[in-house]
């Protein structure tokens, strides 16, 4: 058990333990899956099935294993409860030991090495790209690839293709175009490659098949299921364009959200760089200092393009607007969000609200913020009165660092996130799949009104009684 830290600050156990016992009130929905290995990331994918009372979706996870069994890529269905459908009691009676009945496992690929990034392909969600600890992406058919067995000596699964271009490992910078089936990466080469995967469809990216042929949307060079195979065996294709502009590893990467030709990268050099591949190779405009320590996250609004995003290892987030993103070769953000008490790891925008992002660190919180919040005071920053400006929830289910989080496009306001728990556990990890109350970012005139309506209700009820 970890003692109380300094200042008097709760220990992570004191602070899991108030947060469990605030589950009903600040919840609407929370589903706490424990896993055996930890997961790097977490991503949703399509969504399966509409119901009554809750949605089957897909939801892809990695293992990150000792090397007794192997790495493996996790396909998972999750049932996510609709809003304003679970109980309170529900759903704080979890075990943090057990796994959740809302997540399970629907197959399993042996991975070539570990799992660091998992991004889905926007125009075909069969599509699967991965890093791993070496200088190529693998791209995975994963309705195509058959099931395996995780055991020691297990042969690895067949990438269906393999894009290669970086001359050093590439663990972490990966990211889909959502208009073209663009594959984007950076690495330790301190380069930025761009791949298009139509140099290798056949069909389009559309899930056409020939009728009864099973065939993959990637060419394949053989099926997959022969698992004796090498990865090497895997056909690869080469790179559209190596950018080169950074002076240090490349930590992450991301398109522009309506343009397959711009994108921007971040890394350990301090900068943010914006590109252009209509221009050529070398940087369309570089932040020299955008952070004060190594960059590790970068988003761009999907919303409103002028807004890009970054997460740093001085346990900020800061909020550029590409046309004015240098003071005299300094980064000059919008606004820097100072909330979190260890470096950020991954930040994202919001799908639902084009003010709103979350952004997890490895003090264990994923907090929610929304930007026009910021200088507002409002009935929400009166209860609140230590939160940084902006900040409006935060979420502490987590006791370890949280190392990704993924909103859900096709369920509102739902996030799935993952902490890697081997240092406050011994092992393991945490995924956890939860929607705050609607009461919490609803406009306030609209809540207090729901609200009285249901003191009135009590009251009419009482009074029959």
């Amino acid at each position: 058990m970890r003692e109380r830290g300094k200042s008097g600050q709760p220990s992570v156990d004191e602070r899991y333990t108030q947060w469990k016992s605030l589950v009903p009130v600040l919840y609407d929905w929370l589903a706490n899956h424990n896993l055996v290995w930890p997961s790097l990331s977490c991503r949703w994918g399509p969504q399966l099935e509409q119901a009554t009372y809750k949605n089957r979706q897909r939801l892809y996870l990695s293992e990150q294993t000792d090397g007794s069994v192997p790495n493996t890529l996790v396909l998972a269905n999750c049932e996510v409860v609709k809003p304003r459908v679970a109980a309170a009691e529900h759903i704080s009676q979890f075990n943090e030991e057990a796994r959740s009945p809302f997540v399970k496992k629907f197959k399993t690929i042996i991975h070539p090495g570990e799992v660091n990034r998992i991004r889905e392909l926007p125009q075909n969600s069969k599509i699967v790209a991965t890093h791993t600890d070496s200088p190529d992406v693998l791209i995975w058919d994963v309705e195509a690839q058959p099931n395996r067995h995780a055991v020691l000596g297990a042969a690895d699964s067949r990438p269906d293709l393999i894009l290669t271009g970086h001359q050093d490992n590439a663990e972490f910078a990966l990211a889909m175009c959502p208009t073209e089936p663009f594959v984007l990466s950076g690495g330790k080469d301190k380069s930025v490659v761009l791949w298009s995967i139509h140099d290798h469809i056949t069909a389009s990216a559309a899930d056409t098949k020939s009728p009864g042929s099973g065939s993959s949307s990637i060419k394949s060079a053989s099926k997959a299921s022969a698992a004796t195979d090498k990865a090497t065996d895997s056909p690869s294709i080469g790179p559209r364009g190596i950018y080169q502009g950074h002076e240090d590893t490349v930590e992450d990467v991301q398109f522009c959200p309506s343009s397959a030709q711009e994108f921007c990268s971040v890394g350990d050099d301090s900068c943010l760089i914006l590109w252009d591949a209509r221009t050529g190779t070398s940087p369309a405009v570089k932040v020299e200092k955008a952070h004060n320590a190594d960059l590790h996250c970068v988003d761009w609004n999907p919303h409103d393009e002028n807004l890009i995003l970054t997460g740093s290892a001085d346990n900020s987030v800061r909020m550029f607007d590409r046309r004015n993103l240098t003071s005299g070769g300094v980064g000059s953000p919008i606004y820097k969000f100072e909330g979190h008490k260890a470096a950020v790891l991954c930040v994202q925008w919001s799908p639902d609200k084009s003010s709103v992002f979350g952004s997890s660190a490895e003090d264990g919180f994923l907090n929610i913020w929304d930007y026009e919040k910021v200088g507002k005071k409002d009935r929400v920053g009166a209860r609140m009165p230590n939160s940084p400006p902006g900040l409006f929830f935060q979420h502490a289910g987590h006791r370890d660092k949280v190392v990704d989080f993924h909103w859900n496009a096709s369920d509102p306001w739902t996030i799935v996130s993952v902490s890697d728990d081997c240092e406050s556990t011994g092992g393991g990890g945490t995924l956890q799949i939860w929607r705050m109350s609607d009461l919490i970012y609803r406009p306030e005139e609209e809540v207090l009104a729901e609200l009285e309506k249901f003191k009135s209700h009590i009251l009419s009820c009482s009074s029959k009684s």
